[in-house]
């Protein structure tokens, strides 16, 4: 489970609780979380345009407004001095698209292709992490991962990106992954994928996500990889019984209020600080408070994920950062023992933080990207 939320716990559970024994009306209530509801101003942005500044700091509650900020940005980010921007492939076919889901939702989908005249070996379906977005540092990864050969597809869920929804807004979390499922199940489909086996990979959020999809259709992928994957409470930080039915009835009444204090934890997510310092440009990000739907819906997930483990059946490659303190390293060596698979690996890396895809070391970054490349080769090769 990601620790950054439920860190969180006790310091809400004064406030919780005050609304739990003291009689207040629903009117006092709602005076009291209104201000929570309402957007935090984003710091400006060093080495950018007064412009840019300006559309960066508009509130980016709703889609419209993430559209126009990624655009805005999309020729500065990559320029920025990273990896995974720098050292790109050449010659990687992107495409980019939008889908209406069985909500009327517009979710944003994107592909990336080996070059023209290369051989795709396989389809790998891409889930990312709360708060995040398939377009800012995945993009990189995701390119590197099709220049190996391999077909990535990806979307934003619905409340993050580019995708419709309140921004940061999760009302149901088996709804994100039935989102994915629709959407994922249109572009195996493609003509280009016919055939060709199919993989899953989830990053931190996006890990509880895709075992989301595999329990759902467990017969539908040929494996699942986890990348610093959120699916278990730890028991060091789970909330008392008494915060999380008061959590649960303020959800109900409130579900959009961000009632946890916003802290500044870029630390605990990237070890290499001059790539932490790149996170500012990624605009769309959500990196306010938590809403008290969206943190319940978390520990729902992961509750459920736990009790259902020992049905992970699939080929499963876990790989985690051994220093990382958002999503406990030793909840990926419970998956691990637990899950059915005959076919399982956990790769531990030392010193790794959260973000070991994107915010370590170069050459830890690829050392991650080329391990799961390896992965997939080995089981997409001929028998």
């Amino acid at each position: 489970m990601d620790r950054v939320l439920t860190s969180r716990f006790d310091t809400a559970s004064s406030t919780l609780s005050s609304f739990r024994f003291r009689h207040r009306s629903s009117l006092a209530i709602t005076r009291r979380l209104a201000p929570a509801i309402v957007c935090a101003k984003r710091s400006p942005i060093d080495g950018v345009s007064d412009e840019l500044n300006l559309i960066a700091s508009q509130n980016l509650d709703q889609a419209p407004a993430r559209r126009l900020a990624r655009s805005a940005f999309i020729d500065f980010q990559l320029q920025l001095d990273h990896c995974l921007f720098k050292e790109a492939p050449i010659g990687i076919r992107t495409e980019e698209w939008y889908e209406r889901n069985w909500k009327g939702e517009e979710i944003f989908c994107k592909s990336w292709l080996p070059k023209s005249g290369d051989e795709i070996k396989a389809s790998v379906c891409f889930c990312h992490g709360y708060g995040s977005t398939c377009t800012f540092f995945f993009d990189g990864i995701a390119k590197q991962i099709a220049g190996s050969g391999y077909g990535v597809y990806a979307v934003d869920h619905p409340g993050f990106g580019l995708s419709d929804g309140l921004h940061g807004h999760i009302p149901s979390f088996d709804d994100l992954a039935g989102n994915c499922i629709e959407q994922f199940s249109k572009m195996k489909g493609r003509p280009e994928l016919r055939n060709l086996p199919r993989f899953l990979l989830g990053q931190s959020m996006g890990g509880a996500v895709a075992l989301k999809i595999h329990l759902k259709e467990p017969q539908a992928w040929d494996g699942l990889i986890l990348v610093a994957p959120m699916c278990k409470i730890s028991e060091d930080v789970k909330p008392s019984p008494l915060v999380l039915k008061t959590l649960i009835l303020m959800s109900t009444l409130f579900p959009k209020a961000k009632l946890f204090p916003k802290k500044d934890l870029s630390e605990l997510f990237f070890r290499d600080p001059s790539k932490r310092k790149l996170c500012e440009y990624d605009v769309i990000c959500y990196d306010d408070q938590t809403r008290l739907k969206t943190a319940v819906e978390l520990l729902n997930a992961t509750r459920d994920i736990e009790m259902h483990v020992d049905k992970v059946s699939l080929p499963l490659l876990i790989l985690h950062g051994d220093a990382d303190k958002v999503t406990d390293p030793t909840v990926s060596k419970f998956l691990h023992d637990n899950a059915i698979s005959q076919d399982k690996t956990l790769k531990l890396y030392p010193g790794g933080y959260h973000c070991i895809l994107e915010g370590d070391t170069d050459e830890n970054i690829f050392t991650v990207i080329n391990d799961i490349v390896a992965w997939l080769d080995a089981r997409v090769a001929p028998k």
